[in-house]
């Protein structure tokens, strides 16, 4: 399998208000392949959405290195790295952060037409996700007319609309009931090994964990592999 996202002793540190060094991260190894669903795991305040955000290049590690898509994050200016980061990595939080007065339709377009696509192809590109994750019936619907797990599903194409070969998600059922975070995560799965996309997921959901290849524990800075311990 290709390699899409790699951690390479990476380290974040923050400055406290007394000046002091606070080491969020601390030599976090990671990889990543296409097709691979990862759930990484760990306490509340461990660091998990900074990890994230590192890993998405929203964040530059203190010290080591990401790669995303072959390419390194220490090794681009702020601009490049917008290009690769807007190219290379699709976001799902926990909130959907869909814009209220676009439909779906238009939500999912978004960023192809940012991107520069012509209206045609977006169109025809965000009918195909939406109906892929079961909105097709809903495409015309703006957010405030769409249920909670509407709203996160409009999310994930959102995400996947540039075909990036890297998905990040924040506790993106941690805003749902039962019902639909179970069909959400049935979703995720699905998406990983049908569009052979990396997803790396943060969680505290056994369900969402249970799905992943792999579940690490974030814990004092560091990752490791884990067998369930640290959800809740």
């Amino acid at each position: 399998m290709t390699t899409i996202l790699e951690a390479r002793g990476v380290t974040k540190v923050f400055t406290g208000g007394d000046g002091g060094e606070i080491r969020v991260l601390d030599g976090v190894d990671l990889a990543v392949a296409r097709g691979e669903m990862v759930a990484i795991v760990g306490a509340s305040g461990a660091g998990k959405s900074t990890l994230l955000q590192v890993l998405g290049a929203l964040e530059r590690p203190t010290a080591g290195d990401v790669v995303l898509a072959g390419t390194s994050v220490r090794a681009v200016a702020d601009a490049e790295l917008a290009v690769l980061r807007n190219r290379s990595v699709g976001f799902v939080f926990q909130f959907h952060h869909l814009l209220k007065e676009f439909t779906a339709l238009e939500n999912v377009m978004m960023p192809l037409r940012i991107a520069g696509e012509s209206s045609g192809r977006a169109r025809a590109r965000a009918q195909d996700l939406l109906e892929r994750v079961g909105l097709a019936g809903r495409v015309q619907h703006r957010p405030g007319e769409l249920s909670g797990g509407e709203q996160q599903r409009t999310a994930v194409a959102r995400a996947l609309a540039a075909a990036p070969p890297l998905v990040l998600a924040d506790e993106p059922s941690g805003n749902l009931d039962h019902a639909n975070a179970e069909s959400l995560h049935d979703l995720f799965a699905s998406l990983a090994a049908e569009m052979g996309v990396g997803l790396v997921v943060v969680t505290h959901n056994r369900s969402l964990a249970s799905r992943a290849q792999r579940i690490l524990l974030l814990e004092d800075g560091v990752l490791s592999p884990t067998h369930g311990e640290g959800l809740v």
